[in-house]
């Protein structure tokens, strides 16, 4: 029974592995968490927004016996992840804090919160708070749920957010900005957040189209999500491109598309 377990863990991380390095349009959003995890410092303390990026937040990190990682529940709030950096840093001003954010929860209150951490990050043994911002100009999550629980395609009108220039506005405050658009520049990035002597913000122009579906998907949600790109999803294309790399990443995690 415990090595079926084991087999399977292991199984499972080969696959979602697949599922990051997989292309995207420009970036995948899976791979900056994957990427992430094994460049954690041992004592970081982790803030996670909802949205998409709570999906591969949950999935791609692999917290460590030290670490202390928070998300936002409950209610499943936007907007707590850099407020939640704040607090922690302000409470543990020598460990590293990591704020991973969405576009449209730092769009809610997190670009005013860069101007707080401008004002106290000099205060701070350790001056490292990196906050990683999912630009993908979609409130992601709720296109994806109106696809695949009512069956209805993107709504634009609602669901796409204004462009804002992340990284350049915390340069503006003083702070290091890091716009990625190629998948190669993620890893360095990290490392480069990492090494800094001020906060920075980590801006990574990511593939909307990646779907942040669960690991089983019942025939109700697929005839939902067929609903949708029958019905004039404005992406239909590349949301079936994006899907069908997901299934075979999760089919065959050992074989690339």
């Amino acid at each position: 029974w415990r090595d079926g377990i084991e087999q399977d863990v292991a199984r499972w991380w080969k696959v979602l592995e697949a599922r990051a390095m997989t292309e995207a349009e420009p970036v995948n959003p899976q791979r900056v968490f994957w990427e992430l995890s094994p460049r954690l410092p041992d004592d970081s303390i982790l803030t996670c927004d909802s949205g998409s990026c709570a999906n591969w937040y949950a999935r791609d990190v692999k917290l460590r016996r030290g670490m202390k990682a928070s998300l936002s529940g409950g209610l499943a709030t936007m907007g707590p992840a850099v407020p939640y950096a704040i607090a922690a840093k302000i409470a543990h001003p020598n460990r590293p804090v990591i704020a991973l954010v969405g576009d449209g929860a730092m769009q809610m209150n997190g670009i005013n919160a860069l101007i707080t951490i401008s004002s106290l990050w000099r205060q701070w043994p350790d001056p490292r708070l990196v906050v990683l911002v999912l630009n993908n100009s979609d409130l992601n999550l709720v296109t994806w749920e109106q696809r695949v629980m009512g069956g209805d395609p993107k709504y634009e009108p609602s669901q796409n957010l204004p462009d804002f220039p992340y990284a350049r506005f915390a340069e503006l405050l003083g702070l290091k900005g890091l716009r990625i658009d190629d998948p190669q520049d993620i890893g360095p990035a990290w490392d480069t957040a990492f090494a800094a002597d001020r906060p920075t913000v980590i801006e990574v122009i990511s593939d909307p189209e990646v779907p942040p579906l669960p690991p089983h998907i019942t025939l109700q949600q697929g005839k939902a999500y067929l609903s949708a790109l029958l019905h004039g999803d404005p992406h239909a294309m590349r949301s079936v491109r994006a899907a069908a790399k997901e299934w075979w990443a999760s089919t065959f995690p050992s074989t690339k598309l």
